[in-house]
């Protein structure tokens, strides 16, 4: 636990970093524009279209649902930020990396395929599980479900974030499972941080760079070493097709 709360407070120390907070704003600015269109787009949807025809009743029903629309935008808060923050937190890594891990080599790092294929995956099961606890809402397993279901898809959507650049995905795996329980705590803690108003705005920013710091710790005790970067597999491949040839 010690280790998690320690990658929490340097976490919380990166958002000082120049590059760090342009991506906040950058990631910030998306998500805000997102949930502001859908807002738009269902008041204008509300307002020209007649679900109820006695007055006082339909705009009773107007109220109902734009508060039901907000009541949403919160629930789903985690998952949008953390979709499209996760096209830009690449560059957090690096920052944490440079100041911390500076004796790293370069990350063999990933395709834009292979990084937006995750990400998309992960926004709609998210979103997906989420309309699902809907109906509990109102009762008092909501919190319980609620944070335990995105602390376990944040962790894993955060440690692949960062595990992939380095690592293959055999490697990942395995070091996942090795350490899924603090992994977990920490991916509550990172739900937690996604719900709380202005906290929001920079969790994923916290996260990605307490992921980093967790991952680099389990990866010491564990020893996977970095994949080959995509030049040096590709001139591995050379090489072999180039002596099996001369054998031919």
């Amino acid at each position: 636990m010690g280790r998690i709360i320690s990658a929490y407070f340097k976490g919380f120390g990166q958002l000082s970093d120049p590059q760090t907070r342009t991506v906040i704003l950058t990631s910030v600015a998306w998500s805000l524009a997102i949930f502001v269109g859908l807002y738009v787009a269902l008041y204008i949807v509300l307002k020209i279209t007649t679900f109820i025809a006695i007055g006082p009743l339909e705009m009773i029903f107007d109220i109902v649902a734009q508060v039901g629309v907000i009541a949403l935008t919160w629930l789903l808060f985690p998952a949008v930020v953390t979709a499209v923050g996760a096209l830009m937190l690449d560059k957090v890594v690096e920052a944490v990396e440079k100041r911390h891990y500076s004796h790293l080599a370069v990350a063999p790092g990933q395709s834009l395929g292979e990084s937006i294929l995750p990400t998309l995956k992960f926004l709609g099961v998210t979103v997906g599980l989420n309309l699902l606890c809907l109906p509990l809402l109102l009762t008092p397993l909501f919190p319980f479900v609620y944070y335990a279901l995105n602390g376990y898809l944040l962790s894993r959507e955060y440690f692949e974030m960062v595990a992939l650049r380095r690592i293959s995905a055999p490697d990942a795996n395995v070091l996942r499972q090795r350490w899924k329980t603090p992994l977990f705590l920490a991916g509550a803690g990172f739900a937690f941080m996604l719900t709380i108003p202005i906290l929001n705005i920079v969790a994923p920013i916290i996260a990605t760079a307490a992921t980093v710091h967790l991952f680099e710790a389990w990866r010491a005790k564990d020893g996977p070493a970095d994949k080959p970067r995509p030049t040096d597999a590709k001139k591995v491949a050379l090489r072999t097709s180039s002596t099996d040839v001369t054998e031919g």
